[in-house]
């Protein structure tokens, strides 16, 4: 409930109208299976860092496997894109690959986009708490925070989260909470997620006790992502419900999603890398399809929103999403939380 009052307030006549160009002309796209796009992104994911502390068997950044290098975004780029997309820009994402709080002006770019009137929200591995930095967190505006909790015992949740220690994660946590309580503030709405893999589905049931014990505003449960699925993973949960694949007659797996002729995504969003390239979206982890860049090809965003490279990536979803390669694992359209 509080999110979506902070959500309704930030949403002004402007935003709403850029809304429905958007919405409408994603239908119309459908029908007339050629690409119409009028309006600008309504939400944003954006890149602080490709850096992380953590070694996470399922992640590019945990594993190390990136072919695209690794830095830190440029505040001052960050601030132009916001100058430029304030008006419209409704929801903005502080992730992709990484941990936010390794930047260290971080929190200085969330405070630019909450002054802008933006919803903000991040994810975090919660390693990087200390009393300063929580009390930072609260100050900044940050619309919602969600944290990591891939299980309630160091033994089970190192088994994801490997190089991770449960204790600050808590601790950190705690600390968050208390800010918001000594300044009185609503937000960040906090938010456990808990990415449900074999190792952990027997602790479902106690991370809800425990998130409802800390005073979380919510818990989520995740669906995981894994990229070699088709032989099978120790990964993949045998509680049905939370995995994305199928176990099949012969014993190997295949995805429960379809591929539709379509993708909300590519008409109502877009990431951007720590280094400015932009990425259709979250499953391109090494943006390989780049659309553009704010450092290489244009100046402003929105240049490269209307050329022709993402238009024609938009008629090739039109066309049929089975041969584009990060649409094979793709979530559009089913069920991915509980």
């Amino acid at each position: 409930m509080v999110e979506t009052k902070v959500l309704i307030r930030k949403i002004s006549i402007r935003k709403l109208w850029n809304a429905f160009l958007v919405l409408i002309t994603f239908y119309l796209s459908k029908w007339l299976k050629r690409p119409i796009h009028l309006g600008k992104p309504i939400s944003l994911s954006i890149e602080p860092t490709t850096s992380c502390n953590l070694r996470c068997p399922e992640c590019p950044s945990g594993l190390r496997s990136f072919t695209r290098p690794t830095g830190m975004l440029s505040v001052s780029m960050f601030k132009q894109l916001i100058d430029e997309l304030k008006d419209t820009l409704i929801y903005l994402t502080f992730y992709f690959q990484g941990e936010p709080f390794l930047h260290p002006k971080f929190l200085q770019m969330v405070k630019l986009a909450h002054q802008a009137g933006i919803y903000t929200s991040t994810s975090t591995n919660a390693h990087y708490f200390s009393d300063q930095v929580a009390k930072e967190t609260v100050e900044s505006g940050l619309d919602q925070l969600i944290v990591s909790l891939d299980g309630i015992t160091q033994e089970v949740y190192e088994q994801y989260r490997i190089g991770g220690n449960l204790n600050k994660v808590l601790e950190g946590t705690n600390k968050v909470i208390e800010w918001k309580k000594k300044l009185n503030s609503a937000t960040p709405r906090i938010v456990f997620q808990f990415l449900v893999v074999k190792p952990n589905e027997h602790q479902i049931e106690e991370a809800e006790q425990l998130a409802n014990s800390m005073g979380v505003d919510k818990i989520v449960f995740k669906t995981a992502q894994i990229y070699d699925y088709e032989n099978g993973s120790p990964l993949i949960p045998s509680i049905k419900k939370y995995s994305r694949y199928k176990e099949n007659s012969d014993g190997t797996f295949s995805f429960k999603g379809s591929l539709e002729r379509s993708c909300w995504r590519m008409w109502h969003s877009a990431v951007l890398t720590w280094d400015g390239k932009v990425a259709p979206c979250c499953f391109d982890k090494d943006a390989e399809h780049v659309l553009g860049s704010l450092k290489n090809d244009y100046i402003r965003f929105l240049d490269i929103w209307n050329a022709p490279s993402y238009t024609n990536f938009r008629k090739q979803l039109l066309e049929g999403r089975e041969n584009i390669d990060i649409c094979k694992n793709c979530t559009e359209g089913i069920k991915i939380f509980e």
